[in-house]
């Protein structure tokens, strides 16, 4: 009996004892397997091999750092490093909920499949942490449930897999390719955050390869950390030096010999020589009191990349700048230097957009099923535009109209009134209404936009108010709680202004396609392009987050209005839901309605 208590009491400690003195890095390399479907080596995993590697995996479970942020090049083994190796060491030494985010559930799918089951099968003491034979486990491609625990992988493009599961530790992969919205619901990374906040002891790991200047989520999140870049001491003075693509020095006729030149003794030395002094290798930080580590590293500290290739590479992409493709050049500075690439010509975009106007010759195109329109209230006039929308929500500008007057005067209103019942006909002679209005509540008018809108409820004609941030979603159930109880929506602004503008960079016609008139009197001047174009996209940090945040255009045309306006026409579609598709020889459209879960014809109006 006493056998049996000092037994029981025993296995009781052994899994409330805190975990060993391990790192990472130690963990790795003691136990850690690398798969043949994944690794040219498969085998003992050996942190010596990627030296660098040793100081970021440490700082992932270092009790004093909370964050951790690698901008780097392609090649230097960021998932085995920085996403597999932390899943196995906290599944076997510290069992926590852990969220490994990537930027489309096809992408964390393939994950778990390709990455994570080899590792699990291969590393064997993580071999019997995981179920996978047993119906009733609970585990899935997705969700791999251990003692103490689970790995739950997730799209960053997918908002209900970001929704209440609270997690310890986030690895966040590739986030300079996850979308800017996670559907309706805004920033996914913001969104993932937030499931750390009960974990005294969270851990939030982002990794990514830089894309474009003030796009980059990644740029921002190092800009803002303690900024350490890897040094190696020069192999003549022994100073710490990073290794730059600047000091790199070779014959373009001749590859055969590539060297560096140490800036602080001026001494060229060969590929060799440097990289047998990686092994003493360090990060040094540019502002080391701040509390988020950052690392950044290139191709050139991988002793899996010879230099020959990446100066192979930049030859060749070189070259093809000079035939006016700069693709291969952006490719070569995001994947091989771990940088991001500025773009130029901000106001190229404008021009095409004017340049891609196209004749109607009919009122409305037979492609359009359905109307909708967004109104801008201001002090002297109301701003307006009607939408045509097809299948796939492909689009067409009908109609942008400016209705100025004194709107403390009724006929204005009336104007407007009669602007919004206007009957449209289709190049096929069908006859069209708009299904759906949303009108901007903002500014100095608000009581009257709310009456305005009451009298006018039964035609989808609503009252909205824009809300900025990442996180707001793109419209939510409307409220009564006004002066005269219109349904007012709360429009996520910046939620919809990235989806206009993914939608105006689409190219070829058809589903998200923007299509605009040539004809002079539907409104659609230069300015009206340079107004939808007026904002940029950037990346800020606020409240210690990376996020979205859009602004006016530096230089640029300080008149957003066309801008606003198109993201109240396209959020009235997705109020009132219609399901788009070609009509048949009723012409007819339907849409959801509550009633009695049926659906309701409208003959594309009301």
């Amino acid at each position: 009996m006493k056998k049996a208590t000092v037994d029981l009491f025993s296995r009781i400690f052994s899994v409330l004892a805190p975990p060993p003195d391990m790192t990472i890095s130690e963990w790795a390399d003691e136990y850690r397997r690398l798969s043949s479907e994944s690794s040219a080596e498969p085998g003992r995993w050996k942190t010596s091999k990627a030296p660098y590697q040793r100081e970021i995996m440490d700082a992932i479970c270092d009790m004093k750092i909370q964050k951790v942020v690698v901008m780097s090049a392609a090649q230097i083994g960021k998932t085995d490093a920085l996403v597999l190796n932390p899943i196995g060491y906290y599944m076997h030494y510290d069992p926590s909920p852990i969220m490994v985010l990537q930027p489309t559930i096809q992408m964390a799918e393939t994950f778990s499949k390709d990455r994570l089951s080899p590792m699990l099968r291969d590393t064997p003491v993580l071999r019997d942490k995981v179920n996978d034979k047993s119906r009733t486990s609970g585990n899935t491609i997705l969700q791999k449930i251990f003692p103490g625990g689970h790995v739950t992988m997730v799209g960053a493009n997918s908002a209900s897999s970001l929704a209440s599961r609270p997690i310890r530790i986030l690895l966040a992969d590739e986030i300079d390719r996850y979308p800017a919205t996670a559907g309706n619901e805004g920033d996914p990374l913001l969104l993932a955050g937030k499931r750390l906040t009960t974990f005294w002891n969270k851990k939030e790991v982002c990794v990514s390869t830089p894309t474009i200047k003030g796009l980059s989520r990644i740029e921002v999140e190092f800009e803002h950390s303690t900024q350490e870049e890897w040094n190696v001491p020069c192999p003549e003075c022994g100073e710490y030096t990073p290794i730059e693509w600047a000091n790199i020095i070779f014959d373009k006729t001749n590859l055969d010999e590539i060297r560096c030149v140490c800036p602080h003794c001026g001494v060229i030395s060969g590929e060799t020589e440097w990289k047998e002094q990686f092994k003493k290798g360090r990060f040094v930080a540019q502002f080391p009191e701040r509390k988020v580590r950052g690392f950044h590293l290139n191709a050139l500290a991988s002793l899996f990349v010879e230099w020959r290739e990446i100066v192979e590479k930049f030859i060749t992409a070189n070259d093809e700048k000079k035939k006016g493709n700069i693709e291969l050049l952006k490719v070569w500075t995001n994947t091989e230097m771990g940088q991001t690439w500025e773009e130029e010509g901000e106001q190229i975009e404008t021009d095409d957009l004017y340049k891609r106007r196209e004749k109607y010759n009919c009122e409305v195109p037979e492609e359009v099923l359905v109307l909708t329109a967004g109104v801008d209230t201001q002090d002297d006039r109301f701003e307006a535009e009607v939408v045509g929308w097809g299948v796939d929500k492909e689009s067409w500008g009908i109609k942008y109209q400016v209705i100025y007057g004194d709107l403390k005067l009724p006929q204005v209103w009336e104007e407007l009134d009669a602007f919004l019942s206007q009957t449209f006909t289709t190049a096929d002679g069908r006859k069209l209404k708009i299904i759906c209005t949303c009108v901007d509540s903002g500014g100095h008018f608000t009581n009257q936009v709310y009456r305005f809108c009451k009298a006018r409820t039964a035609r989808r004609v609503f009252a909205i108010k824009g809300k900025g941030g990442a996180t707001v979603p793109y419209y939510n159930k409307p409220s009564t709680a006004n002066s005269v109880k219109t349904p007012l929506f709360t429009i996520g602004v910046d939620t919809g202004k990235a989806i206009l503008y993914q939608r105006l960079a689409v190219l070829e016609e058809g589903a998200n396609y923007c299509h605009f008139p040539k004809e002079k009197d539907r409104g659609y001047t230069q300015n009206y392009f340079k107004g939808l174009t007026a904002e940029k996209m950037v990346m800020s940090y606020k409240k210690g987050k990376a996020q979205y945040v859009w602004t006016l255009k530096d230089g640029g045309f300080k008149r957003n209005e066309p801008l606003d306006i198109r993201n109240y026409a396209t959020v009235a579609l997705e109020i009132v839901n219609p399901v788009l598709k070609k009509p048949d020889k009723t012409d007819v459209v339907t849409a959801p309605t509550k009633k009695r879960g049926r659906r309701s014809r409208m003959n594309g109006g009301i």
